[in-house]
């Protein structure tokens, strides 16, 4: 899927199984929330390395909808346990370089997922085009890829991710995130100069570390090794899925 301006994303799901106390998504049908993603061996990041700061957007109403996200109880950043210390290792390389991380989105609740192919249906609105799609309409955003019905962020191995200097000072990357346009593309031959660099550091940082960039968004990232790839949880966002 892609994104555009802050923290945007999208995915939907198919068939319920139900693992422990959570329900999961298989290839097939719907699921409802359940349970604690606690017993799957999710974490919430600030627990593994606080000093990756977070701004999730889906959280607020700084995303392409306009308002806070279903599914996002609170702000927080949870990833399965490799994932976290995947992106800890990645960070420790990087404040060594003068640069640190921020997070806009991590795990993503299937419906979360349904809100944004939702949005997509629903009439356009001139200020987010301008913002978040200006060269692309509304209604194509799915068929184009920009959106899609089920996300990776689901599986929880998945970050939405920016630099940023040590005093929290965002780089430029040359695009917004959640930009749905080629310029997003991590190698747009348009974006030239600091920007095409960042975008570069921030691959090469990340893929050290075993994660895999999404080509058509220069700030999505996956942990090749993921322990978790066909399965989609829809637990909400918040501190309590990750409480033992």
């Amino acid at each position: 899927m892609k994104s555009m301006r802050g923290a945007w994303g999208a995915a939907v799901v198919v068939s319920v199984a139900v693992v422990g106390s959570v329900v999961a998504v298989a290839d097939g049908g719907r699921a409802d929330d359940g349970g604690s993603l606690a017993a799957h061996g999710f974490v919430a990041l600030r627990e593994v390395d606080p000093t990756v700061r977070q701004d999730i957007r889906y959280a607020t109403d700084r995303n392409f909808t306009g308002a806070a996200v279903p599914g996002y109880e609170e702000p927080l950043c949870l990833l399965t346990r490799p994932a976290a210390q995947a992106l800890r290792r990645a960070q420790r390389g990087l404040l060594r370089r003068g640069y640190s991380l921020t997070v806009y989105d991590c795990y993503r609740p299937q419906r979360a997922v349904d809100r944004f192919v939702r949005w997509t249906r629903e009439p356009e609105d001139a200020r987010i085009r301008a913002e978040s799609h200006p060269r692309v309409a509304k209604s194509r955003l799915i068929a184009d890829g920009y959106i899609a019905e089920r996300s990776g962020h689901s599986r929880g191995s998945a970050v939405d991710v920016t630099l940023t200097t040590l005093g929290g000072q965002p780089l430029d990357l040359g695009t917004p995130f959640d930009f749905f346009d080629p310029l997003s593309h991590t190698d747009a031959p348009q974006v030239t100069g600091p920007a095409r660099a960042h975008r570069q550091l921030l691959k090469g940082a990340l893929g050290e570390q075993g994660w895999v960039n999404l080509p058509e968004e220069w700030w999505h990232f996956r942990l090749a090794d993921e322990p978790y790839p066909d399965r989609y949880f829809d637990v909400p966002v918040g501190s309590a899925a990750v409480r033992p």
